[in-house]
C-alpha cells in the first residue's frame, strides 16, 4: 500500500537551532491510534520547518472529552490556542462568540493568505457563517462508506458489490449460507443510519435547512423513510444480517476478525483497517434504497475542524496562523488524506493525490471524495447545524438501541427521540437567543 512520506514532499525543512525560545502553542486533539500518530508527525514536520514556533499536540480523549476539556479550560483561563472539535459541536462553538477567534479574522490580522475558494465546498459550507466567512479551519473531514471483505465475498461466490440496501440484504444471506457470522455491522449509528441516510435520500433531518436557517429548527428524522430503514435494521438484527456493536466504532473489531463481512464506517476508518485487517478489503459508496430515489445524493461530512480560542498573545496567534497555513497546504493535506482516509480538504490536495497515482494504485480510496462531490448539495445534504447535538445523538443512540433489542418499534422509538431532541433544541435556543 502506497503511503506518501511527508518528509519527502516538504522542501526546505530546517532543523537549525535558534538563539531564542520558540513561541509555543498547544493543540488539543481527539486523534488516537494511527491517526494520532499522524497528528504528531504533522506537528513535528511543522516544528522542523522553521525555528520561530513550536506546536505541541496534546491528546485529550475522544471528541466529546476533548470539547468538554476545552470548555472547562476556557472557564479556568487555561485554554489551549487550538482545539479540535467534531462537527456536531459546530453550533455550540459558533454560539460561543467571545471564546473563539474566527479563522478568517485570525489569518487576515496575521497577514497569512486564506483562499476559501480553494477548499472543497462540501467541507467549507459546514464551517462558515451566513456571510461565507470561515470560522474554523477544516482538518479531518470524513464521510461514511461501506467496507467489504473481498475474501469472504469470493468464498461465498459473490462478485457483485452491493450498491443498494436491497443488495446488502441479499448478499448478507449468501454470506450467512457460506458460514459467515453476520452480513454487516456499523460504526456511529446515528451519523451513518439517520444523519447520512437522510442526506443520501434527500429527506430532511430537521426543519430550517437542517438548522442552517436558525435556532427555531425542529427535528424530523421520524419520517416514513427513516422509520422504514430503522425498522428493517431491527429485523436484520434479529436474523443476524446486521450485528449491533456499540455507539462509536466498536464494530471495527467484528470486521477485523471477519465475523462480519461488511462494515459501514467513516472513510477515516481506512487507516485502522489497513493496519489491522489480515485480508483484502474493498471500499464502496454508502448504500441507498432502490426505488426511493432516482439517484442518491451526496453524503455529509463528519470528522472535525480546528477552532482557535481567545486569550492568547499576538505572538501565539502568529504561530497558530503560520501552522494553519502549513496544515492546509496541498502537500500536507494530500499526505494526510492518503494515510488516514480523511477527505482532502482542498482541490489542490485532491489534484495532487490524483497526479501522484494514489487512487490508481489503491482502488476504492477515491470513493469518499466522489460520493461527497456528487450532484449539487441541497438543503437536506449540506450538513447539520444543531445546538446540543452531542446530547441529541445520545438520545438517538438510546432510541436505536431500544429497536435493536426489540423493546419498541422504530416509529415509537424515533418519535420519542424527536420529542426529547426538540426539548434539547429549545434549551439551546433559550440559552443563545
Amino acid at each position: 500500500m502506497h503511503k506518501l512520506k511527508l518528509a519527502s514532499v516538504l522542501v526546505g525543512l530546517s532543523m537549525a537551532g535558534s538563539s531564542f525560545a520558540a513561541t509555543q502553542v498547544e493543540w488539543w486533539h481527539a486523534m488516537g491510534g494511527a491517526n494520532g500518530e499522524k497528528v504528531n508527525s504533522i506537528a513535528k514536520a511543522f516544528n522542523g520547518s522553521q525555528d520561530n514556533y513550536e506546536v505541541k499536540p496534546v491528546y485529550k480523549g475522544n471528541y466529546t472529552e476533548t470539547m468538554t476539556s476545552a470548555i472547562a479550560a476556557f472557564r479556568a483561563k487555561q485554554q489551549p490556542a487550538i482545539v479540535q472539535v467534531f462537527e456536531v459541536g459546530t453550533a455550540t462553538m459558533m454560539a460561543a462568540e467571545g471564546a473563539i477567534y474566527p479563522v478568517h479574522k485570525l489569518m487576515q490580522e496575521s497577514g497569512q493568505p486564506l483562499d476559501e475558494s480553494a477548499f472543497l465546498s462540501a467541507v467549507t459550507g459546514y464551517y462558515t457563517n451566513s456571510d461565507g466567512n470561515m470560522l474554523s479551519m477544516p482538518f479531518n473531514s470524513s464521510t461514511p462508506v461501506l467496507y467489504y471483505n473481498k475474501e469472504l465475498f469470493a468464498k461465498a461466490g459473490i462478485s457483485q458489490i452491493p450498491t443498494t440496501w436491497q443488495e446488502v440484504e441479499s448478499v448478507s444471506k449468501q454470506l450467512q449460507s457460506a458460514g459467515v457470522g453476520c452480513g454487516f455491522t456499523t460504526a456511529w449509528q446515528s451519523w451513518v443510519h439517520l444523519e447520512n441516510f437522510s442526506a443520501r435520500h434527500n429527506v430532511p433531518f430537521a426543519t430550517l435547512d437542517n438548522g442552517f436557517g436558525g435556532l427555531k429548527t425542529e427535528l424530523t428524522f421520524n419520517g416514513p423513510l427513516q422509520v422504514a430503514h430503522i425498522e428493517k435494521m431491527g429485523e436484520w438484527q434479529k436474523n443476524g444480517i446486521f450485528s449491533y456493536s456499540g455507539r462509536t466504532n466498536d464494530g471495527a473489531a467484528k470486521f477485523y476478525s471477519q465475523e462480519c463481512a461488511m462494515f459501514t464506517e467513516s472513510s477515516a476508518g481506512y487507516a485502522g483497517i489497513t493496519r489491522n485487517a489480515t485480508f483484502d478489503f474493498g471500499v464502496t459508496e454508502l448504500p441507498y434504497w432502490e426505488g426511493k430515489v432516482d439517484q442518491p445524493s451526496n453524503t455529509i461530512i463528519g470528522g472535525a475542524s480546528l477552532w482557535v480560542l481567545q486569550g492568547h498573545s499576538k505572538e501565539e496567534y502568529s504561530a497558530v496562523a503560520s501552522f494553519l497555513s502549513f496544515l492546509s497546504s496541498a502537500e500536507v493535506q494530500a499526505d494526510y488524506h492518503q494515510v488516514t482516509g480523511y477527505l482532502p480538504i482542498t482541490e489542490a490536495a485532491y489534484d495532487l493525490t490524483t497526479k501522484q497515482g494514489f487512487y490508481a494504485a489503491n482502488p476504492g480510496t477515491e470513493t469518499a471524495v466522489l460520493q461527497m462531490t456528487t450532484g449539487t448539495p441541497t438543503a437536506n445534504t449540506k450538513g447539520l447545524r444543531l445546538g446540543n447535538f452531542v446530547q441529541i445523538r445520545g438520545v438517538i443512540d438510546e432510541a436505536l438501541e431500544s429497536v435493536w433489542s426489540g423493546d419498541v418499534d422504530a416509529q415509537t422509538a424515533l418519535n420519542s427521540a424527536v420529542t426529547r431532541g426538540n426539548a434539547l433544541l429549545r434549551r439551546f435556543e433559550k440559552a443563545n437567543d
